[in-house]
């Protein structure tokens, strides 16, 4: 029995706009904005970056599963994994009764045509999909439109005898349900995660290598049966959608000259393709943070989001180039006066810091949260903040 997929809602976002509201929304968010985004306070003020938190995919996706849950109060609902990065979030729907299959191995296999099953914003593997279909369950779609764009793009690439070459994270769930997405059409894959690995590649195009140093490098991070002397000759640029769109270009214009010195200009026309997957959404809180920092005049940056956030690591990695930065995870984090938690660009671990916010005279920050962070936890910071700076939370 084939699953019944729903892919645009249950027809009950006004049912879940106040549940919405209640778990996410800020008043304090709401001034912010009201105010140029700007917030003053005693010896404090805060300016927010004019793109931040939430982004359309994101919504969507939250709001979905807040529609499954309402429609089906009666029936077992999963997700996959995590439909955000966002801890709070999936928190929030472990506590609706929704489950998560990736908790428990084998999982899939006990789904009965009863069950209904979200397939996350970041999208699934072709492989899962399958799985679920066979199960029969009803799927409940809230695959971001940006990350189907990129889709779009591989599979017209594998169409037409070329290597995906996605820079990302082999590890994302993104990255892997791209990649998928490209075997299924039959076309191998690379992913690359940064300039560093790019450059290795450019090096391999150029004038080849050992294939095993190749191989062994990228062990994880290629299709079955990748053969860099034949899967390199023809190519194209796809990207994670929440990577550091900089570093997309980069490589992609890496690549481009790469193929040239090896083919020349006019054969490297059709050896080398790439269409625009950068996510609109991902660069205009990467351009508001680079706008914020050039037009405002702060003393620190502070981006909120979950660790494990690609998106919200590359804000902090804009951020940390011009001023001391901290990523945090929530309004915890800020433990006191003197006392931080929070995870350095690049590291994996979370570390305390001391003597972060100044002790007297007057305090600018600047703030931004990932695509992934609600509201309610931006306004959370901003309270947390003016309590530091300036006494009890505002009214």
């Amino acid at each position: 029995m084939a699953s019944l997929i729903f892919r645009k809602g249950l027809d009950l976002k006004q049912a879940v706009a106040g549940m919405l509201a209640d778990s996410y929304h800020s008043d304090i968010v709401e001034k912010i904005k009201a105010d140029d985004f700007t917030y003053r306070s005693g010896r404090l003020t805060i300016h927010l970056a004019r793109e931040f938190g939430f982004c359309y995919g994101v919504d969507r996706a939250v709001d979905y599963a807040y529609q499954t849950r309402e429609r089906f109060p009666d029936r077992r609902v999963f997700l996959t994994g995590e439909i955000i990065h966002n801890p709070h979030v999936n928190d929030k729907l472990r506590a609706m009764g929704i489950g998560f299959l990736d908790r428990t191995p084998g999982s899939i296999d006990q789904l009965d045509p009863a069950d209904v099953v979200i397939l996350p914003a970041f999208g699934v593997t072709v492989a899962m999909l399958q799985q679920l279909d066979a199960r029969g369950c009803m799927l409940i779609d809230t695959t971001c439109g940006s990350v189907l764009n990129v889709w779009k793009n591989v599979k017209r690439y594998a169409e037409a005898g070329c290597t995906s070459v996605i820079h990302g994270k082999a590890w994302h769930e993104e990255t892997q349900a791209t990649a998928s997405q490209a075997v299924q059409c039959g076309g191998p894959y690379l992913v690359v995660l940064d300039k560093a690995e790019a450059q290795f590649v450019c090096d391999i195009i150029r004038s080849g290598g050992s294939r095993d140093a190749f191989l062994e490098k990228f062990e994880h991070a290629v299709s079955p049966g990748f053969d860099p002397d034949r899967d390199l000759q023809r190519i194209g640029l796809a990207n994670q959608t929440t990577m550091l769109m900089s570093e997309s270009l980069e490589i992609g214009e890496m690549l481009r000259r790469a193929m040239i010195d090896r083919y020349g200009t006019t054969e490297a026309a059709s050896r080398y393709r790439e269409f625009d997957t950068i996510c609109s959404a991902t660069q205009d809180r990467q351009d508001a943070v680079v706008t914020l920092l050039r037009e405002r005049q702060v003393d620190l940056m502070i981006v909120i989001g979950g660790y494990n956030s690609s998106n919200t690591a590359n804000l902090a990695r804009i951020c940390s180039g011009s001023k001391p930065t901290f990523h945090i995870a929530d309004s915890d984090c800020l433990v006191g006066r003197d006392t931080i938690r929070h995870r350095p660009v690049d590291s994996k671990s979370e570390i305390v810091d001391h003597s972060w916010l100044p002790a007297s005279g007057s305090i600018t920050l600047g703030l931004t949260s990932g695509a992934s962070t609600p509201d309610n936890l931006v306004g959370a910071v901003v309270a947390r903040l003016d309590q530091f700076a300036n006494g009890p939370f505002p009214s």
